[in-house]
């Protein structure tokens, strides 16, 4: 284990067992780990407070190009989708979330809103809400994954083709990681990478990802994510996103 910035997260969490517990996997998992995976950088980042540009410099580093304001924004708030889809948010991200704050605009009130609701929860609370939404006994109450939206199935053919899309542009699945690609998180991780520069892709990727594995079904997710029964913080997460999703397909869509 020679990384270093996986050197720095074990110590800070103050080893590898408790690393595992603060992200919510296995011990055996972590312990493979030759690096922090990708698609595991903003959980440890939130669970550790090593920051994702030393855990991960290769993809938070310098950006590979100039980014202006809209997209380092455009980044940052699908990094807080993929960081709040990934797993309950531990005290200190929640500590964080509940600094957010907005104008008049509905994006601004969404943040507000997700600000206040943060405030008011306790970690305990939204880890069962984040359970009974996303994992439950059985089965959550919603099934994240852009397959099963789109075919009512998991690991079918939009999974292949995104994979094709995905290694094309040289993002592969890491080692370890137990969510398919087209899990809400991974991809608005994968997104984050990509709108924020730090994935090595022509420019017109990000949009073509967009456009093809997300618009087809994460606004009806982030929906129902908005009006589930088990929602009460992620309620506001659903509104976040399903906003968000909206702004982005209407900014896409206008001529360049």
């Amino acid at each position: 284990m020679n990384d270093q910035g996986l050197k720095e997260a074990i110590t800070a969490a103050g080893g590898i067992s408790e690393l595992a517990r603060r992200i919510g996997i296995s011990q055996p998992s972590v312990s493979n780990w030759s690096r922090v995976p990708a698609e595991r950088v903003l959980s440890v980042e939130a669970a550790t407070g090593v920051t994702r540009a030393v855990l991960r410099p290769d993809l938070y580093g310098e950006p590979l190009g100039p980014l202006d304001d809209v997209d380092a924004a455009r980044a940052a708030e699908y990094a807080l989708l993929a960081a709040l889809l990934a797993r309950a948010p531990n005290a200190e991200l929640l500590k964080r979330i509940a600094k957010l704050r907005g104008d008049a605009t509905p994006l601004g009130m969404a943040h507000a809103a997700l600000g206040e609701a943060a405030a008011k929860a306790s970690t305990d609370a939204i880890g069962r809400e984040f359970f009974n939404l996303f994992i439950g006994v059985g089965r959550g109450e919603l099934l994240p994954y852009g397959s099963y939206y789109l075919t009512g199935f998991l690991h079918e053919r939009p999974l292949a083709r995104l994979r094709d899309d995905l290694k094309a542009i040289g993002i592969e699945r890491g080692e370890g990681q137990s969510e398919p690609e087209d899990h809400a998180a991974v991809l608005c991780e994968i997104m984050a990478g990509l709108v924020g520069g730090r994935f090595s892709a022509a420019a017109e990727v990000p949009q073509h990802i967009f456009e093809k594995h997300l618009v087809p079904w994460i606004g009806r997710f982030f929906a129902d994510l908005e009006r589930a029964e088990a929602a009460d913080f992620y309620r506001q997460v659903g509104a976040l996103g399903r906003l968000f999703i909206a702004i982005e397909s209407e900014a896409l869509a206008l001529p360049a």
